[in-house]
């Protein structure tokens, strides 16, 4: 065996084409990637002696391998148009898995790197020897030969149900089907997009560019109630049995590392802490926000009760409604409008221009790139000549794909030896977009940056958006702000005709836009909890649960007959941890505090950001990151006081 194994690549990884030989790819992408990961592990067991850096290249080396296999497989069981060759990746994550597992509880593995003498280590290395022998513990490698063969059975169980938890979600798109007469309030391309069928009837879907429109807009409340139904129930009833079975392995799985729960097991390496502080956090932010949830709800309600004058609530199959409706006549925002001004093209080219001036990044445009389907675009991010990565750009709905919005990695970046490339996957109109979508591209544009920027690393474990879980989120809730500021916005949005969107416009939605920011916050809770408390102990009924769940947190009810647990698809990646998206808005929140919102476009803050921020990856613990940006520990002054500040008030987006 030789002494060192290469796996150097610094051009583009060489993807098939839109028709071109994918199962053979993946097949020989993972075969390629695993072997040489258990080469380096049989290597570095070998007895061989070696000083403390030998010994850690070859361990980052195991990692950057282990990387190329989960990220390729992972990306295309959720993207790829052919369902063989997503059920291919399923199998082939599963066999990354449990390479994985095996390497975390390899005794013979762990002790040759807790055999390492780091006294010499610099910062980073000294860092990544740390982090590996804390995952080492936690994978159980110190556990006894029956609990370690447990907890593999229990690690290849949990990869193959949260597999199938997920394709049930993406796969169950349902539908409703209606007289084109109930399509009233709908804006006329939608309508248009939406011809009747041989039965003389329209389907609206409960994919996210029907689904969101139609419950924002339709003026049938019937019609919106029945596919808020159907939305609610996607995965139903298949995803009952599947969740409680992962739920129960994920507290024996913890339970067998010794932790009194799984979000207890979960927590220790975020930013939280421990399960308990994360019950604590949703208990505070849900007192924080009551104020101003049960302030909008009223106004919410009132204006229901003008249609409905017998109304003693409303839910989410009419929150969306009446909030349009709040918007449109008390501050004179009609999204309908809006939707003028953000035809899509303009708004992918308005995207690149803002963050690539912010950052100071070029997109050039591949020619012609080999990708997975043609709806896919591809460009070399380059920065001062030096090309840093590559983005695709993957944003429209289709049969089989991932039906939400993410960033998925398709290679982490290393420090001379490949370059990060990143995907886009998001579900947004071929045409006019609602706001909502432009502030969503924002937000999963800046995890791309994140993963791109932060690939010049060498150690695998820095690469990319490689921060604790719980702020993972900040850096792209703050760039959604981005997406409210008139001169960003007057850039690239404009109508049919060229003109601009007006000042005066822009003005009304950012003052409407804080309408609602109390029931949203509540509900972020519920979900959060759901989250946290499924995990933390034994559930007879989910949908109970829910339901008091529901009651405890948010300001709207339980709709009857409903089972939104079957299709929170957070619950298969986030597990415990959804409060995260409310920790890290807390921070983001804060992060935004030190830019002038009078000019977002300068970029003097925004380099700053990007050096302090982004640039590190992984290599500093994220609070460190955020007090070398703003001078100071975080706090939640600033998210406390956009939080009390009623809707229409001046402070900034």
């Amino acid at each position: 065996m030789p002494a060192v194994i290469s796996n150097e690549r610094l051009s583009e990884l060489a993807i098939p084409g839109a028709d071109g030989p994918w199962n053979d790819f993946v097949g020989e992408h993972c075969d390629g990637s695993l072997g040489l990961a258990r080469a380096l592990v049989d290597q570095l067991k070998d007895g061989t002696p070696r000083d403390a850096e030998t010994t850690l290249d070859l361990w980052n080396q195991v990692n950057i391998a282990l990387d190329q296999a989960f990220a390729v497989v992972s990306l295309f069981e959720q993207v790829h148009p052919s369902e063989d060759v997503r059920t291919l990746c399923e199998a082939r994550e599963q066999e990354a898995e449990k390479l994985s597992t095996d390497i975390g509880l390899d005794r013979d593995l762990y002790a040759t790197l807790a055999g390492v003498d780091g006294s010499g280590l610099d910062a980073g290395a000294t860092r990544v020897l740390e982090r590996s022998l804390r995952d080492f513990r936690r994978s159980g490698v110190d556990k006894d030969d029956e609990t370690r063969s447990r907890i593999r059975d229990l690690a290849e169980r949990e990869t193959q149900v949260a597999q199938e938890f997920s394709k049930n979600i993406r796969d169950d798109v349902r539908s409703v089907r209606l007289d084109p007469s109930r399509l009233v309030g709908l804006p006329q391309d939608f309508i248009d997009a939406h011809p009747a069928g041989d039965d003389g009837l329209v389907e609206i879907t409960t994919d996210y560019p029907d689904v969101v429109p139609f419950r924002t807009f339709a003026v049938d409340a019937d019609a919106r109630r029945a596919l808020t139904i159907e939305f609610l129930n996607r995965a139903w009833p298949a995803n009952d049995a599947l969740l409680e079975e992962l739920l129960a392995l994920r507290a024996e799985h913890a339970r067998l590392l010794g932790y009194e729960s799984w979000p207890d097991y979960d927590a220790e390496v975020k930013m939280v802490g421990s399960g308990a502080a994360i019950a604590d956090f949703i208990d505070r932010i849900a007192s924080s926000a009551q104020s101003s949830a049960e302030r909008d709800y009223a106004v919410l309600l009132e204006r229901m009760q003008l249609d409905r004058p017998t109304a003693t609530a409303i839910d989410g199959a009419d929150a969306s409604y009446y909030a349009e409706l709040i918007r449109r006549e008390n501050f004179d925002v009609d999204a309908q409008d809006v939707r003028r001004y953000f035809d899509f093209p303009r708004v992918r080219a308005g995207l690149l221009d803002v963050t690539g001036r912010l950052f100071g990044l070029a997109y050039v445009p591949v020619d012609g790139p080999p990708t997975w389907h043609p709806d896919v675009t591809a460009y070399d991010v380059m920065a001062d000549g030096q090309r840093l990565g590559r983005i695709y750009l993957d944003l429209h709905p289709r049969e089989g794909k991932f039906k939400h919005a993410a960033q998925f990695t398709l290679a982490s970046g290393i420090a001379g030896k490949q370059l990060p490339e990143g995907v886009l996957a998001c579900n947004v109109p071929r045409g006019l977009m609602q706001h909502s979508d432009v502030v969503t591209l924002f937000h999963e544009f800046g995890h791309l940056l994140h993963h791109v920027l932060a690939g010049r690393h060498r150690w695998a474990r820095f690469a990319g958006v490689a921060t604790e879980w719980d702020f993972v989120e900040a850096p792209s809730q703050m760039l959604e702000e981005w997406a409210w500021d008139l001169d960003v916005l007057q850039s690239f949005a404009a109508n049919a005709d060229g003109a601009p969107i007006p000042a005066g416009l822009v003005a009304k939605m950012r003052a409407g836009k804080e309408f609602g920011k109390g029931y949203l916050a509540r509900t972020q809770m519920f979900y959060a909890a759901i989250s946290y408390v499924l995990h933390r102990e034994p559930v007879d009924d989910l949908t109970e649960l829910v339901k008091t769940l529901q009651a405890t947190f948010d300001v709207f009810p339980y709709i009857e007959g409903t089972h939104f647990h079957a299709a929170f698809g957070h619950l298969e990646g986030y597990t415990s941890a959804y409060y995260t998206y409310m920790w890290s808005l807390v921070i983001a929140k804060d992060l935004f505090s030190a830019f002038d919102p009078e000019s977002l476009l300068d970029t003097t803050t925004s380099y700053r950001y990007r050096d302090t921020v982004l640039i590190p990856g992984g290599s500093m613990d994220a609070a460190d990151l955020v007090e070398a940006f703003l001078g100071r520990p975080y706090n939640v002054e600033a998210f406390t006081s956009w939080l009390s500040r009623p809707p229409g008030e001046p402070g900034g987006p």
